[in-house]
């Protein structure tokens, strides 16, 4: 605190003079302004943490320069003392009512004068601090939000998250008669892949393949890791047909990526269902619809795609 610099914005040189050798013997850096533009030229330059401003002043007076300080979102944390030779309590009100965070008559006691700098900036560094804090509490919040719906080897987002956004999207889409399609995707043969090249390959396919997911799909879409091999994307506002071609999208891509540490192609199966569709009554049919067809394309021959409605889920679970 002894090395904080005050800022004396005063008109009077001998008075200013007199006041930086008060707060010099103590250890603050002192800066001065004999009018308020400079004053504002020199806030903006050095912020200052703490300004002692009297009222008095050519141009603009104290309480417009209080008032400007105050509104300004990168100097409205500076504590301000007013110094005024005025006796009146509707001076000292006026100042304190545009944000003033201290009053100080003239001609003041150099003691009062150093234990009220003192009682301030103790309570900006308090309040500073308290700032850091929160914000590093609420940086803390956010990874731990962030760990919660993602999936931490590929970054996308995990089963949990997954089912609540399609909570979500099937009761909006349900409310309004909007489309909207469920994408089911896993890579063809992945247990081979961890089999003749290894785990840390089989994992580096994942990450690679999630990246090209996430690269495929708009920023309302939402793609998942449902498990193992598995992946989910939801399409708002998308009917099935057109899904059908963001799938294809999806699939040629994979089908073309070359794998770090592989010596071969990759294909993925893919499954798709939507809404409208009457016979799809909840979230959870819908990706029973969606799974039917995954298993339809990989009993096809696998590196498809293949879409279903409602009522033949129906017919194969009977």
């Amino acid at each position: 605190m002894v090395k904080a610099k005050v800022l004396v914005v005063e008109d009077d040189s001998v008075q200013a003079s007199a006041t930086k050798e008060v707060l010099t013997k103590v250890g603050y850096e002192v800066l001065w302004a004999e009018d308020g533009i400079n004053a504002i030229k020199i806030i903006k330059t050095e912020r200052p943490d703490l300004i002692l401003l009297d009222v008095m002043l050519p141009g603009m007076d104290g309480y417009e320069i209080c008032r400007w300080l105050k509104i300004e979102e990168t100097t409205k944390g500076i504590p301000i003392i007013m110094l005024t030779a005025k006796k009146d309590l509707s001076d000292k009100i006026s100042g304190l009512h545009i944000g003033a965070d201290d009053y100080l008559p003239k001609p003041y006691n150099e003691l009062e004068l150093n234990a009220r700098i003192y009682a301030l900036l103790r309570t900006k560094a308090l309040q500073d601090e308290l700032i850091q804090k929160n914000r590093q509490l609420e940086e803390l919040l956010q990874r731990v939000n962030y760990m919660a719906i993602t999936d931490s080897l590929t970054s996308l987002y995990n089963r949990r998250y997954f089912h609540d956004v399609l909570s979500g999207e099937f009761e909006r889409s349900r409310r309004y008669s909007t489309p909207f399609s469920l994408v089911m995707l896993d890579i063809d043969d992945f247990k081979r892949i961890n089999d003749d090249f290894g785990h840390s390959v089989g994992d580096s396919v994942l990450r690679e393949v999630a990246k090209i997911l996430a690269g495929s799909i708009r920023e309302i879409d939402t793609a998942s890791r449902y498990g193992g091999e598995e992946f989910m994307v939801i399409l708002p506002s998308t009917k099935k047909d057109h899904a059908m071609i963001v799938a294809e999208r999806m699939r040629m891509r994979i089908a073309q990526h070359s794998f770090s540490g592989l010596n071969r192609n990759i294909t993925m199966s893919i499954g798709i269902a939507g809404l409208p569709d009457e016979k799809a009554e909840s979230g959870e049919k819908l990706i029973r619809c969606a799974d039917l067809a995954l298993y339809r394309a990989k009993e096809f021959g696998k590196n498809r795609i293949v879409a279903v409605e409602a009522s033949e889920l129906e017919y194969a679970e009977e």
